[in-house]
């Protein structure tokens, strides 16, 4: 399935080493100013070669509009996007052409479709998420114009985890300083992180990591009842993104340490007559739909799999091989996946704003 979303829909295509990648884009509001100057920055957060801790492809990610805007505002119609790869380097893939990386989708990719693209994955390479940062900062552009904020950030690097939640940090401030390379919003965390990235990296190996998301003055109401909860929707979009390996909302799994009379948020009404909740261990969705409180969530990526070391595996003929590392890869994902995060975010809350 290459589509997401029910209102607010994407379909993307394209693999890592074809001509490019896109994304249609169906039902987006008619009207919508699209500022691209915002658009291309929010790619360049993503693209690779962005600093010494990502991967040295380089690629830059200009996006090409083909469809659906029209004197600077989105017509209402498809809106398609098209992203050229110019950096590919398919022969740095040919030693694994009959070989399966391990922990990579070589093999499940071979065995149910019969044949699969080894140059860097094909259409399972990440190079796919660039198709969806585009889609997302249109999302952003829609929710930003219904005063909805969306705000990624790395809080863990491998054992090193910044040691404040989302309510202490000073986001203003982080902002100006978004250069950030490893998107960390505490310089003493920040240096920490990136000084293990390039341990690892010079051992020739990797390191997973956190991206913590939070998103602001979403309306109550967001949400279905059972089967499409916004916390079960907002699930899906993470565990979508490759190397993800785990999503919590709220208190997540620390709070099987509280009892329920400490963990019960009570409501009372502030002093402009709006019901709030004086704690926010729900995370802002209670029965599967917002509240109004700020909606925080953690995704866990996994290291990457491709490393610049010698691994054991087999071929397609079940032989014993053995796997060396090539290619331009990440010794850690986080730092790249912040915007990748925020707009799967993003593609979630603006297609159930409009369906609300």
């Amino acid at each position: 399935m290459n589509t997401f979303g029910h209102i607010f829909r994407i379909t993307t295509f394209g693999e890592s080493h074809g001509e490019g990648i896109g994304v249609v884009i169906d039902g987006c509001p008619a009207g919508l100013e699209i500022d691209l100057d915002f658009l291309a920055s929010e790619m360049k957060r993503r693209k690779p070669g962005q600093s010494k801790i990502t991967t040295p492809r380089k690629e830059k990610d200009d996006l090409q509009i083909l469809s659906g805007i029209f004197e600077g505002k989105s017509t209402g119609t498809p809106l398609a996007i098209f992203i050229p790869n110019q950096d590919q380097k398919s022969g740095d893939y040919s030693h694994i052409a009959t070989k399966f990386r391990p922990s990579h989708a070589d093999y499940t990719y071979q065995q149910k479709y019969g044949n699969r693209d080894y140059r860097g994955g094909g259409r399972s390479s990440a190079r796919e998420t660039a198709a969806r940062v585009a889609a997302g900062a249109i999302a952003k552009l829609f929710l930003k114009s219904k005063g909805i904020s969306i705000q990624g950030y790395v809080s863990q690097v491998g054992n090193i985890a910044l040691q404040k939640d989302y309510s202490e940090l000073n986001f203003s401030k982080y902002n100006k300083n978004k250069e950030n390379i490893i998107r960390c919003p505490d310089e003493e965390t920040s240096k920490k992180m990136i000084d293990l990235i390039e341990k690892v990296k010079n051992e020739g190996d990797t390191i997973g990591g956190v991206v913590s998301c939070v998103l602001k003055n979403v309306p109550v109401g967001l949400g279905e009842p059972v089967f499409d909860k916004l916390h079960a929707e907002l699930g899906k979009a993470m565990l979508s993104i490759n190397a993800v390996k785990g999503f919590e909302y709220g208190s997540g799994f620390e709070g099987v340490k509280l009892k329920g009379s400490e963990h019960n948020d009570e409501f009372y009404t502030d002093s402009t007559g709006k019901i709030r909740t004086k704690t926010n261990h729900s995370g802002g969705i209670q029965g599967g739909i917002s509240n109004g409180e700020a909606i925080y969530f953690k995704v866990a990526f996994k290291p990457v799999a491709t490393l610049m070391q010698d691994q054991e595996s087999v071929d397609t003929e079940g032989n014993k091989v053995t796997v060396s590392g090539k290619g331009r890869h990440d010794p850690c994902v986080v730092p790249r996946a912040v915007p990748i995060v925020e707009a799967m975010a993003a593609l979630v809350i603006a297609d159930f704003y409009l369906r609300n």
